[in-house]
């Protein structure tokens, strides 16, 4: 079987802007984690990124335009910039990795994955379409924009008398009466904004009112018959870029004259930013095999929080199926946001008690984390003889499954069919295995999985669990946890967790006994193993074993 090395990583964490300071941070056994303050005060911890990608503005400028920059940070998301660091960080410290990566042509590839993608940036561009969504019917339901609703509000909709009605002023709907609505309005009206005391009721019922109003205007349908004059400009005969240039041009200067001619906001259309466009699922990959110039197959796998392990099998699969002798794979999250602090919080899987939750412990939920996590893995004969040296670990063999049963609770079937997978494909035995690292979230699933390793694993083996240190990250968090798994077991020894014998979860404790705990553990040499657990049932479990001697050939 074709051997695997990881030739270079980098990270991006919660109080850990690449991989030395990662490195240096595992030694201690306190939590990263820190307060969140995104909904105003709040009891939330989180893992929030240390990060400044103006540390990668020297490399981005050696190799392309002065502009290139600036267009990175104009127009990618933090979960994108997140990974590019990461990915500098992976070749920049081994020399000669980055231009063998180009050398290698379409036989080297990128296989970068997201759980959550550019959350921040849809989220802002949600609400700045929502507010000119209602900007714009705003101005089309005044009632000397909009017959219909004059004619309502004279008491004359449908042509009957719907009792006497004043004109609105300022945008917004008045009556006499205080209704807005005869006899005869129709079934699907809103309710006058004005009929209600509470004003923030008041200002829904507008939004509502305006929606409502606004596609009933023949003076909107004129302006839009107007607009899709100019719009339904095509390219002509001759140059076509040229053409189009001047074709562009000269709709861009007919609109202008068209909105400032009929008064109107800007159209909500125009409203919400490309950015959405370049930061969609696959852009961290893309964006990592531009910067490295790496021309082979660029996407994005995503499988939730086992997106890293499947991301590392699916490149050691293309390595040992000889479609390609080095792949870039990895995850990147965006930074905790109320969105995403919101939800998990909702699903009754985050802690929001203001003290770290920490694994195997009171089960009181996980905490959201952002970053990423890059390796550079690669066939090791072939990289050994280009003079490179493997770090850490050799992962030899990646089981997954599905859990096919719910959507966040993990069965017990799936993730003992990706470890037994694992174990089968490095053809390594229970009785084999060291140490492993659990998926471990703080809640209940933690004496599930406990459970659920004890009927595959002997009760020596050594355990740990590290999401009360840097938190979860949807994607990257496998990425975080196997690395420092790596990290350790190069030096030795594990690195500590933030866990105490003591805090150890009673019915846990019952079921194994083995714990890495506020001390490093030192590790003999054996194989481990590392489990990720992914919200859908998705399973990813990864086989890993000491470094020996130079990479060969496969028999």
């Amino acid at each position: 079987m074709t051997q695997i090395g990881v030739y270079g990583w980098g990270v991006v964490a919660p109080r850990s802007p690449d991989i030395e300071s990662f490195a240096r941070n595992l030694e201690s056994s306190e939590s990263w984690l820190t307060p969140f303050n995104g909904f105003g005060p709040d009891n939330f911890l989180v893992g929030t990124p240390e990060f400044d990608f103006e540390v990668y503005r020297d490399w981005i400028d050696e190799r392309f335009p002065a502009n290139r920059f600036s267009q990175l940070t104009s127009k990618m998301d933090l979960t994108t910039l997140y990974a590019v660091g990461a990915f500098i960080q992976a070749i920049q410290a081994r020399e000669g990795l980055e231009s063998l990566l180009q050398e290698l042509g379409d036989q080297a590839h990128v296989y970068i994955g997201t759980g959550l993608g550019a959350i921040p940036l849809q989220s802002d561009a949600a609400i700045e379409l929502a507010e000119a969504q209602r900007e714009w019917n705003k101005f089309w339901s005044q009632p000397e924009r909009n017959e219909a609703l004059a004619r309502h509000l004279s008491g004359e909709a449908d042509g009957g008398a719907a009792g006497s009605r004043g004109q609105a002023t300022g945008g917004e709907p008045s009556t006499v009466d205080g209704t807005g609505d005869g006899a005869d309005a129709p079934d699907d009206l809103p309710p006058n904004p004005e009929s209600l005391a509470d004003e923030d009721e008041r200002y829904r019922a507008r939004t509502a009112w305006f929606a409502y109003w606004a596609p009933r205007s023949s003076e909107l349908r004129r302006f839009l018959t107007e607009l899709e004059a100019i719009e339904g400009v095509s390219v002509g005969g001759g140059d076509v870029e040229s053409s189009k240039i001047k074709v562009i041009r000269d709709r861009e200067r007919r609109k202008a004259r068209l909105l400032e001619e009929w008064g109107v906001p800007a159209p909500p259309w125009t409203r919400v930013t490309t950015n959405l466009l370049w930061n969609i699922p696959n852009t961290p990959a893309s964006q990592v095999s531009m910067l490295g110039r790496i021309t082979g197959l660029a996407f994005a796998p995503v499988a939730a929080c086992s997106t890293f392990g499947v991301c590392l099998k699916l490149g050691m699969d293309a390595i040992r199926r000889g479609e390609a002798r080095a792949v870039v794979v990895g995850a990147t999250d965006p930074p905790p946001h109320p969105l995403t602090v919101g939800a998990f919080y909702t699903g009754r899987v985050l802690a929001a008690g203001g003290g770290v939750s920490k694994p195997l412990t009171g089960l009181r939920g996980t905490h959201v984390a952002g970053g990423s996590a890059i390796w550079v893995i690669g066939e090791r004969a072939f990289m050994e003889s280009r003079g490179l040296t493997p770090l850490g670990m050799e992962p030899v063999s990646v089981g997954v499954s599905s859990d096919a049963d719910h959507i966040i609770t993990p069965s017990k079937e799936g993730p003992t069919d990706a470890i037994r997978r694992a174990l089968g494909g490095a053809g390594v035995s229970p009785d084999e295995i060291e140490s492993w690292d659990l998926h471990a979230t703080a809640t209940p699933g933690d004496f599930m999985e406990i459970d659920t390793l004890r009927g595959v694993l002997p009760p020596d083996v050594l355990v740990t669990a590290r999401k009360g240190t840097f938190g979860h990250g949807m994607s990257a968090g496998g990425g975080w946890e196997l690395t420092a798994q790596y990290l350790g077991a190069a030096r030795g020894a594990l690195y500590p967790t933030p866990l105490t014998a003591d805090e150890l979860n009673p019915e846990i404790g019952q079921v194994h006994g083995r714990f890495v705990y506020e001390r490093e553990c030192p590790v003999g040499g054996r194989p481990m193993g590392k489990l990720s657990m992914g919200v859908g049932g998705v399973n990813a479990c990864v086989v890993s074993r000491p470094l020996e001697g130079a990479g060969t050939d496969p028999e």
